[in-house]
Parts: C-alpha cells; structure tokens; sequence
C-alpha cells in the first residue's frame, strides 16, 4: 500500500445515517413539489414515505435492478416511476416523461443540499484527513448528483475529488466490476486504495482486486478478519496506524 493510500468512501451508513434522511426527505419533497404541481406539503410527505417503502422493498428492489439494461436506463426509469407514484398518490396530474424527469433532477438538487443526517465525527474526520493530504473520492452506489448536494450540505464538497457515483461509471454497485470500473477511470491501482463501507460483499470484491478495506459496523466483531470500526470518525487513526 502506498504511504497515503487513496481513500474511496461510501455515503450512506458510512458518512450518513440513511434512517435519518427519510423524515427529512419526506419534509423536503412535500416543500419541492406541492408549490409545483399542487396537493398538499403533508400529502407530497405521505407519498413518499409510502412509495418509497414499496420501491425499496428487497423483492421490488432486486427486480428493478434485475431488469437494468444499464445505469442510465435505471435511473430514468426509477425517476419516472418515483414522481409519478407521488403523484398518483398525493391525487395530482402526472407530468409527462420529459417533465417527470426534469422535476426529478430538479427536487434532488434541491433536497439534497439540505438534508442534514451526517454521523457524529463525520465531518471532523473527512478535515483532519484532507488537511493531512490524503486523495479522497466516494464510493457510492448513488448518483453524483445525489452525492455532490448531500457533501454540499456538509461542507466538505472541496475535500472530495471524484463523485463515483454508479452514473459516473456506468454500472449499479451491485457487482465487482464496479470496482473495476472504478479503478480504470482513476488510473489507481488496487493496492494503493483504501476503501470504507458498510456492506461486507461490496467490500470482499473490492479485496479481491487487491484493495485495502474498512468496514463500518456496530458489530464488535469483523467477519473473516475485516478492519472494522464503529464510526468513521476513528479513521484517521487507523490510517495512521496503517501508514506508520
């Protein structure tokens, strides 16, 4: 590994906490869309919250990942699928295609900067690693788009080069040549990466290249000798640990 290795960090479970983004985006989505389109903020808020347990139910979410041609495909289809379910449910007029993803790309850019859901630590340690010259990119199964607004709202935009992000690349993070991928559009070799996330298939693949990896979890134990840490915020301290 290289004395500064390259850190690649994913979003959710590792910088934020996913259970805390729902009431937010709920509160948010109702703000964005009921001056817009009509309904109710308190309507718009109830039809996310529904939709959203319906698309990220593990059956419905596999089958949409399973019928992805590619990402772009994937995200058109679940931008329609996402404003026009809330607006079958919230009782207003489903805008055209064209229109729904517009809107789509428009609300994101809105709710994202202003969801605040960061771990405790977080953000301290994202400075202290930046200040002390370390690359660091995301890893993420989001888009950049999504990425950029949330990193954005926590003032840590500028201590990140590459959003990676799944439209970035091309590909769901559902497989290793995610990683693959990754590595080739950064002109990086496994070895000199280290790679934190919260999911322990997405990281046995990116081990299996070659790659460093953290896993973040509650657990007190790592499965088959995985680094793990509670919290990103002792990662600094590993780091140097490793490097020294």
């Amino acid at each position: 590994m290289a004395a500064k290795p390259i850190i690649l960090l994913d979003d959710g479970g590792v910088m934020n906490d996913n259970r805390l983004r729902g009431p937010q985006w709920q509160r948010l989505v109702g703000e964005f869309f009921a001056p817009r389109l009509g309904g109710t903020p308190a309507a718009w808020a109830e039809a996310n919250r529904v939709l959203m347990m319906d698309i990220f139910g593990p059956e419905n979410w596999q089958a949409r990942i399973q019928a992805a041609t590619d990402y772009a495909s994937f995200e058109r289809t679940y931008w329609c699928d996402w404003l026009g379910g809330m607006c079958q449910l919230a009782n207003v007029a489903v805008p055209s295609e064209e229109a729904c993803l517009e809107l789509a790309c428009q609300a994101e850019t809105y709710i994202t900067p202003r969801v605040r859901a960061t771990f405790p630590g977080v953000i301290e340690a994202l400075h202290e690693l930046h200040a002390q010259g370390y690359t660091l990119h995301t890893a993420s199964g989001e888009s950049s788009l999504h990425l950029h607004g949330y990193l954005t709202g926590m003032g840590v935009r500028d201590y990140f080069g590459r959003l990676y992000g799944a439209d970035l690349l091309g590909i769901l993070k559902e497989t290793p040549e995610y990683y693959e991928r990754l590595f080739a559009n950064a002109g990086i070799a496994p070895r000199d990466v280290l790679i934190v996330d919260d999911t322990p298939r997405v990281l046995a693949w990116a081990r299996d290249l070659g790659a460093m990896t953290v896993l973040i979890t509650p657990e007190q134990e790592a499965p088959d000798g995985t680094i793990c840490l509670n919290n990103l915020a002792a990662l600094p301290q590993l780091v140097s640990q490793l490097t020294s």
